[in-house]
């Protein structure tokens, strides 16, 4: 989002592209890409490490989860809004605002002493750092000719897509080899030299400050409730009954009104903080679409993987690092493989095979036991590894590669949304599952297990003996307990497999739905035209 416009200043470099590319340029980008990794890494780099922070700062669990809530809901905002900013400002002042003040918010966060500083520090983290994802979109649909798009697609792919998956791996390992404290402390020296090479090298667009007498705030406030209230209902509601909770019932209220008013004003105001007539262009809706649901599967895999790690086979952050550290290694290498295949191939077959890919990875998961380990994930790892950069690159071209100009900058900002909020949406839904069929399977389980069943005394009789001959133990009581738990384990594994098939019909029904996808003009001529 925060690229495009090529506003009427500079509009007219655009069509003048040839395949040359200025090196002060192609360093900018990668400077671009440097903070958008780290913005989006940020995300996740604390998941493996909560509980070395809730320590630290002598915060409850249910405040700790709000050290991840208050970036995504900050970032969430940002994101669509970055569009606008991005027109008004330039890319250059909004992105080196976004990194500088990004960088700063990090260092403050090393330094906070309790729960409530951590959660500023980290709400204004994720709105500064918002700013900077979908520049860099923006910016390679923008400033770079379509022949080099097999080269900047899948670079803006992979690290979308890796960010989040190698965040509780390389947080695991910092947490456990420093500290927390150097979880926002590493993002310090990195952001000042993306920050000065933001200043220094961007030169993509010119601002337009008189957007600024025509900027909507009534359209920022309903936006900000919006999307506020809704990633904080889609986080704490799978937790708390939804509905039947306080908070969750007032955020679910002000987010309508919100979203009334948000609506309101797009269709209404001169300059609405953001264009939806990007979804105007089939390509781009479609786009957006299958974006939302590799946000599902990206966020919900990172989010399950580890739990059930953790949940099930009792693994520290440090363990679960190095066992999901695969699925990152699978994207790297297939990356330069989905950007060769982009100019060779129809992109619908290569949505098609990586949506049937993660649909076998999440299948081969419904076969999961509770002895499963690093070996057993390592298939089921490999194949959302490629499938996903497989699905990323076609989406990003077809979802962005045929809009004019002037529509990038909002459009990167709503296809950016699209992901994120599939994310949230999506871990809505499998925690919710999760909870709801091992409340089910537990219920099932235990009327197998009780003291009519022949079966199940037997067992406890044989672990009551077991029990008796380790001193100082009550032997029928570390029995019972012990069959309880093996029967809770067995009813968590059963809403693991539960979800992991509720993936696998999610993605293989995509994978025949882009079928009835038109086939995209050729990526090649895809930069500048309308559609």
């Amino acid at each position: 989002m925060a690229t495009a416009t090529i506003t009427a200043g500079s509009a007219p470099a655009i069509p003048a592209q040839t395949d040359h590319m200025p090196i002060r340029r192609i360093i900018a980008f990668l400077a671009m890409v440097f903070g958008m990794f780290m913005a989006i890494l940020d995300i996740q780099i604390v998941s493996a490490s909560l509980a070395e922070i809730q320590a630290g700062l002598s915060a409850s669990s249910d405040e700790i989860p709000w050290v991840q809530t208050a970036y995504l809901i900050a970032e969430v905002v940002m994101i669509p809004l970055s569009g606008f900013l991005s027109r008004m400002l330039s890319t250059r002042v909004l992105f080196t605002i976004s990194a500088a003040g990004f960088t700063a918010a990090s260092a403050l966060a090393a330094t906070a002493t309790n729960i409530d500083q951590m959660i500023v520090y980290r709400a204004v983290q994720g709105f500064i750092g918002g700013g900077m994802i979908p520049s860099v979109f923006a910016a390679a649909f923008t400033i770079f000719p379509p022949s080099r798009r097999a080269i900047v697609s899948p670079m803006i792919g992979l690290v979308a897509t890796l960010a989040p998956t190698i965040g509780p791996t390389v947080g695991g390992y910092i947490s456990h080899a420093m500290s927390w404290h150097w979880l926002f402390l590493v993002n310090v020296v990195p952001g000042i030299l993306v920050t000065t090479a933001a200043w220094s090298l961007i030169d993509f667009d010119k601002p337009n400050l008189k957007l600024f007498s025509k900027f909507d705030w009534w359209g920022l406030a309903g936006m900000a409730a919006f999307l506020g209230c809704m990633e904080y209902v889609l986080e704490e509601g799978p937790n708390n009954d939804w509905l039947q909770d306080q908070a969750v019932f007032i955020c679910a209220i002000i987010m309508t009104v919100g979203a009334v008013l948000f609506f309101w004003r797009v269709f209404t105001a001169e300059e609405p903080i953001v264009d939806l007539k990007a979804f105007s262009n089939v390509n781009f809706a479609f786009g957006s679409l299958f974006s939302f649901v590799v946000g599902i599967g990206l966020y919900g895999l990172t989010y399950l993987y580890p739990v059930f790690l953790g949940r099930i086979r009792g693994y520290d952050s440090l363990m679960i690092g190095e066992a999901l550290f695969v699925s990152g290694l699978a994207m790297f290498l297939t990356a330069p493989i989905s950007g060769i295949l982009s100019n060779k191939m129809d992109p619908r077959i290569m949505m098609m095979i990586g949506f049937f890919g993660f649909a076998t990875g999440t299948w081969w998961m419904t076969h999961l036991t509770a002895d499963w380990d690093f070996q057993e994930l390592l298939i089921p790892q490999i194949l959302r590894g490629c499938s996903m950069m497989l699905c990323m690159v076609p989406i990003n071209n077809i979802a962005l590669g045929t809009l004019p100009p002037e529509r990038l900058k909002n459009a990167s900002g709503l296809f950016n949304l699209t992901r994120n909020l599939g994310g949230a949406v999506g871990l809505a839904v499998i925690n919710t599952v999760l909870i709801d069929r091992n409340a089910f399977h537990y219920a099932r389980l235990s009327e197998h297990v009780q003291w009519g069943s022949a079966a199940a005394q037997e067992k406890l009789q044989n672990m009551t003996l077991n029990f008796e001959q380790t001193a100082g133990l009550d032997a029928s009581k570390a029995a019972i307990s012990k069959l309880s738990g093996m029967v809770q384990q067995q009813a968590s594994l059963l809403s693991f497999m539960d979800v992991f098939f509720m993936l696998t019909v999610l993605f293989a029904t995509l994978g025949l739905f882009t079928l009835f996808i038109r086939r995209p003009a050729a990526q090649g001529g895809g930069g500048g035209g309308g559609h």
